[in-house]
Parts: C-alpha cells; structure tokens; sequence
C-alpha cells in the first residue's frame, strides 16, 4: 500500500464527534514539538485553565483538561470523588450514563440507580424519591446525552443535591462549548467534557473542573485513588505552580485546544450558544419539512446532537454508507437500545454552520430516495432557510 493510499480523507463530520475544526485550530497543530514542562508549554497550560473556567462558568481553581478523550475524564472524576463503599445515586438513559455506572461499579461503591427510558431526561422526582430514602455521597448523571440527543434539565437536580448534601458529578461532554454549561449556579463538585466536540479541536484531550468541596474529599481519602494517572491530586502538581512532572503532556494537542477555547472566546460564549441552537432549530426544520421524525421532544432536545428516526423500511447502514461514498459526508448510527433506529447528526462548534445544513438535508434526501423514500427536499430546504433567518 503506497503513502497516498493512506492519506485521510476529506470528510464532513456530522456525527457524534470527532467534527470538523476550524482552519486555525489546524495550524495551531503544526507548532513546533516543545517539552511538557518548557516554560512556554507551561504558560499554555495556564491560559487554558483559565479559558476552560469560563467555559465551564466556574471558578474553581483546578480546572484543565486531563490526557485522553472524554472517557478520561469521565474516569478522573469517578476515581476521584469515589471510595470502596460509598453510596452513590447513578442516573442512567442512555449508553454514557451506563458508562458511569460502570465505572462506579469499579470503584466498589454502594450503587442506587435510576433507570430512566432512552430518548427522555431523567425525572427529578425519581432522583427526590431515591434521596428520600438512602443518604448519597455523589449523584451522578449526564447533562448531554450522547446517545439520545437528551439535554437533561439541571435545576431541580441540583436543589436536590444541595438540599441533601450530596455532590454533583456531571458529564458535559456533549454540551460544553455548545450549550450553557452552568457550574457554579447548579453547584457540580467534578464535570468532565472532551475537546473534540463543541469546543472544536482533535480529540485526545479532556476538560475537567473539581470545586474545592470535592478536593477537599480527595484529600480526606481512607483509600489511594486507584487510578494513579488520573490521580488529580498529583495532576494539580503538574498544573499548579509547583510543576512537578507527572505525564509527557502532548504540547500539539494542547496547542489546538488553547486556539479552540481562543476562538470561543472572540465569539463570546453566549454567541456561540445562541449558534448552536439556531443552527439545531433550522436543522429540525428541514429534517421535518422532509417527513423525517425526531426522537426527543423539543423541550429535551439537545441541539448539538439531533437523533432523527430512521423511517420504518430504510436500511440505516445502507443510508450512511450512502452518504460517505457518495458526498464524504459521515454521520452517527444509534448505540444501545437505539441501534438501526435513529441516525445521530452532530451540529458542534465549527461544524454547526448552515452550509453544513444545506448540504446534510440535500444529501439526506438524496440517500433516502436510493432506498425509494420520497423525502421532500425542497420543503426540507425551504423551511430550513427560513429558520436559519429567524
């Protein structure tokens, strides 16, 4: 196989993530390889903290992005937060909420769950009822689900938590950069993202942020966190102003991200937001104008990853193979109790734009016509534009 053969493609993400970045964020990845604790590096590591907490709307003090994608983070604040016995409130609709779970279950920690049906948010009540009648150290619980395209309502949660002092562990993985993200005002101890979705550089680096309460626990740990690499408390050396060595951090990865987290801040987050939720609506629009169902009721739906039915008879692999063969265009396939059932189309930080909006519904219909489905494009379009003007 010759070196062009292994070139990588040209695609349009519009799946669950990896998406397309922005063409500053690529250059940002052809700076110069520098050690992990030159002092440049480190001033880099720094700026990113403090655009992450204003990204996260926190302010506290150990927030950066641990080595590895969201799944990493996902794991440091489990690890972290969690002991062997511990009760824990794990709330699960969707495949990353049964991913924490999992990972609790590892931790050996005493584990309530709440199971609630994929494609809708949990219920606060079920979560009071829980609380109700067993003392929790930690609830936790997804904000944007992945899997289902579900953005959970935080506030009643959160009172709940704060009511019966137990700590918030969230994952924003899908939300952060996207969608409001509210740390401080909802009062989550640990949340973790990843860097390859809303906030729109290459995966492998995750964004995580730990109040002083959960800190505080860490320190008053019976057992060594099992994870030594995702030891926060030794990841705070390293990030702090002591810069003790723990990990050869990748200066290239890190470097992409200060530019991504550069540019959310030109745009100013509450721009970037409204974005993403005007692009989501127009993408509805045409998705339904075509003939196309969503899963999740508008009042959940999560507007950087929309979960559009699979009408009855359409071969779900055969629509999306369509897509990438015929027009480079990729995106998701449902996981779980979802799979062949919906299609998952990622509308995330540089790849929310309305020519990707356009071009995703006239390939759509296109795909779906080779099946013998007459999805109509131009109502599709049309009613897209027009919400794209509103």
């Amino acid at each position: 196989m010759s070196a062009h053969q292994l070139e990588a493609p040209s695609r349009t993400l519009m799946g669950p993530g990896p998406l397309c970045i922005h063409p500053r964020v690529y250059r940002a990845l052809t700076s110069p390889v520098i050690g992990h604790l030159d002092p440049a590096y480190l001033k880099v590591l720094d700026r990113i903290g403090e655009l992450l907490k204003m990204v996260f709307r926190t302010a506290n003090r150990l927030t950066n992005a641990t080595p590895g994608s969201g799944s990493s983070g996902m794991e440091a604040c489990v690890a972290n937060l969690i002991e062997p016995g511990d009760p824990v409130l794990v709330c699960v609709s969707g495949y990353f909420g049964d991913r924490i779970r999992q990972m609790v279950e590892r931790q050996e920690a005493r584990v309530s769950l709440i199971e609630g049906e994929w494609g809708k948010p949990i219920d606060p009540e079920l979560v009071r009822r829980s609380l109700k009648n067993t003392r929790c150290k930690v609830i936790a619980l997804v904000h944007a689900e992945t899997s289902t395209g579900v953005l959970q309502p935080m506030e009643e949660i959160a009172r709940l938590a704060k009511e019966h002092g137990a700590m918030i562990l969230l994952d924003t993985v899908t939300s952060l950069g996207g969608v409001d993200v509210k740390i401080d005002e909802w009062g989550v101890d640990a949340a973790y993202s990843c860097s390859q979705k809303c906030i729109g550089s290459p995966s492998g680096l995750s964004p995580v942020t730990f109040s002083d309460r959960a800190l505080e626990g860490v320190s008053r740990r019976k057992h060594p966190v099992r994870s030594w690499y995702l030891d926060i408390s030794l990841l705070d050396k390293y990030w702090g102003p002591s810069r003790v060595y723990h990990h050869t951090s990748s200066s290239t990865l890190n470097y992409a991200l200060l530019e991504a987290l550069q540019i959310i801040e030109e745009e100013g987050l509450d721009t970037r937001i409204k974005r993403h939720t005007r692009n989501h609506k127009a993408l509805v629009a045409g998705v339904e104008a075509m003939g196309l169902e969503m899963l999740v009721a508008p009042a959940h739906r999560l507007p950087s990853l929309n979960t559009v039915k699979v009408p009855q008879g359409i071969d779900d692999a055969k629509v999306r193979s369509y897509l990438l063969d015929a027009f480079n265009l990729e995106i998701g396939a449902g996981l779980g109790v979802l799979k062949g059932k919906v299609w998952r189309v990622g509308l995330m930080g540089y790849s929310s734009s309305a020519e990707n909006i356009i071009f995703f519904l006239s390939a759509m219909g296109q795909a779906l016509a080779q099946q013998g489905y007459k999805a109509d494009i131009s109502a599709g379009l049309s009613a897209a534009m027009s919400a794209l003007k509103q």
